[in-house]
């Protein structure tokens, strides 16, 4: 099961993987739109926090024991066995906000334009997540858990 690793050693602090990230779950999958959007459409699902000199890219771990899941009244999160990756539904979701406030890394965030969470999927269809494709230091590591 491979899953994104935050490198602090490397990290500058430089949001490109906010932004790629933003970008890759927008509608239009345009850079000049994207920043002229006011709406929430795109959500970042990665975030830079930053104390000092010390930088780290947190985003979803796809936890083996997932809290956010565990606590999703509706089912709406689910771990996949095979993959290790805890998809969202959001056909199911119901806005209760539980997995928020579950989730260890405070990664999943309320989605104002649509009532519901928004959290790490991996960016399927891609070899590597946006994030990790982006980070021009190599502080994102794609590896093996």
């Amino acid at each position: 099961m491979k899953r994104v690793y935050p490198l602090e050693d490397y990290c500058i602090a430089c949001r490109h993987c906010e932004l790629m990230c933003q970008l890759e779950h927008s509608n239009s999958r345009d850079l000049i739109h994207l920043l002229k959007d006011t709406s929430s459409s795109s959500l970042k699902r990665i975030f830079v926090v930053q104390q000092g000199p010390v930088a780290l890219a947190l985003n979803c771990r796809h936890c083996e024991e997932p809290h956010c899941a565990y606590s999703c009244v509706a089912g709406a999160l689910i771990k996949d066995t095979e993959t290790g990756f805890v998809h969202f539904n959001q056909d199911k979701c119901i806005g209760c906000w539980t997995c928020i406030v579950a989730c260890p890394y405070g990664v999943i965030v309320r989605n104002p334009s649509t009532g519901r969470i928004a959290k790490c999927d991996m960016c399927p269809g891609r070899a590597a997540p946006a994030c990790v494709e982006a980070c021009p230091n190599g502080a994102l590591a794609l590896a093996e858990a």
